[in-house]
């Protein structure tokens, strides 16, 4: 049981209704128990949100690692694990323990590894990871490249009621590149691979979903050729998603000139014209839900030449404040980026949160998205502070989390 909390005075954005409204959110037991107009019981502790933003909190699909205090600073309540860990999740019991490691705070769903290892040969134990807390299945940072076991495990999981999240990327061509090919990478020197991989990948993944009747979700498109492949299996009314990151709608390959290694991410980034194709997509409604892809990575892994540096960035905390971006910018509005960044991945994975709804999880976050402030590396929240923008003016500030009406931080 939790103190009862009233949070007055704000704007809620309502990421279903598709609303900015004045008003406030009552909470009793960890639930919305009233919002907009309500009257004010005694005795209540309160929160003046002084006219500052409330929306449902953040649902991140895709983190690589357990980083709390990151989440907090980014208004995450609920964090969705990839099977990438040490040792992979491809096991009940690892699912178990990292379903365990947020509570009561922010929540840890494990995605369940796809293969025993993540070596793409051999079907882990899904069903037994999905009674142990898994709320999908995960192909890794890896493609599987054997379609039988992709069909098999896109029968299987459809068997079970799970989703499957794919990574995009044919490891016939990608396998030693770590660009994409182009003016940039050839400048550089870089070993690079054509874009035309993702779509490749997308392309027989889709077939394969369409064979089985698997629900399947790309963690992560980044190209032009894969957009149209999604946005025409969505015509054709199959189930089929996909996810972007901050990065790949905000930067393209010239963020890597000078050989910045925490440019280097995984899908790496791409032409502009694909960024454009990005922002069109994001527009048209092809791209389902925003992700921050959180993987930090410490100075021993990114202060290396290009080429040997680790892929990734810490990108949770930054995760709306960036994407406040595209409001500014006029290519979404605010409460379909809500949307974006959580009831889309709550009804995608059968997840609580992502709603102002009376009666449901009172997961919140306070910002105000237009607090100037500027992104340094240095000075993180994050484990560590890998990340392309560092340096970046930015403005929009998570100023409180809420994770089952208790403030976090």
């Amino acid at each position: 049981m939790t103190a009862p909390l009233a949070i007055l005075n704000a704007k809620l954005v309502d990421p279903v209704a598709g609303t900015v409204s004045n008003g406030g959110v009552l909470i009793r037991d960890r639930h919305i128990a009233a919002t907009g107009a309500f009257d004010l019981p005694a005795d209540i502790e309160t929160i003046d949100a002084k006219g500052a933003h409330l929306a449902p909190g953040l649902i991140d699909l895709g983190i690589f690692a357990i980083d709390m205090p990151a989440f907090t600073a980014g208004g995450i309540t609920r964090a969705v694990l990839m099977p990438d860990q040490s040792p992979p999740l491809d096991h009940a019991a690892l699912v178990q323990r990292a379903a365990a490691a947020g509570k009561p705070d922010v929540w840890i769903h494990p995605l369940a590894a796809a293969t025993k290892g993540l070596r793409g040969e051999e079907l882990a134990e899904i069903g037994l990871m999905k009674a142990g807390g898994a709320c999908a299945v995960a192909t890794g940072r890896d493609w599987i490249a054997d379609s039988g076991v992709m069909h098999r495990l896109l029968s299987y999981a459809h068997s079970l009621g799970l989703p499957v999240i794919s990574h995009a990327e044919d490891s016939g061509l990608t396998a030693g590149a770590v660009a994409t090919e182009g003016e940039y990478a050839t400048r550089m020197g870089l070993p690079a691979a054509p874009a035309a991989a993702e779509a490749m990948a997308v392309a027989r993944d889709i077939m394969l979903a369409e064979q089985s009747g698997a629900r399947l979700h790309f963690r992560q498109l980044s190209t032009a050729r894969a957009f149209d492949l999604v946005r025409d299996a969505k015509r054709r009314g199959l189930p089929v998603s996909c996810g972007i990151s901050p990065a790949h709608l905000l930067l393209s390959d010239v963020a890597i000139g000078g050989f910045r290694t925490f440019a280097r991410l995984s899908p790496p980034l791409r032409a502009e014209d694909d960024r454009q194709a990005a922002l069109a997509a994001l527009a048209d409604g092809t791209i389902d839900l925003i992700c921050s892809s959180h993987d930090p990575q410490g100075p021993e892994a990114k202060r290396l030449p290009f080429a040997d540096a680790e892929a990734g960035m810490s990108g949770a905390e930054t995760l709306l404040t960036l994407s406040l971006a595209l409001v500014r910018d006029g290519v979404i509005d605010l409460p379909r980026l809500i949307a974006l960044l959580s009831s889309a991945p709550a009804l995608l994975l059968g997840l609580p949160g992502g709603t102002l709804d009376v009666g449901g999880e009172a997961d919140l976050v306070l910002f105000d998205p237009d607090t100037p402030w500027r992104i340094d590396s240095d000075h993180m929240a994050s484990r560590a502070g890998n990340t392309p923008f560092d340096g970046l003016p930015v403005q929009g500030k998570v100023l409180k989390t809420i994770k089952g009406g208790v403030a976090l931080g």
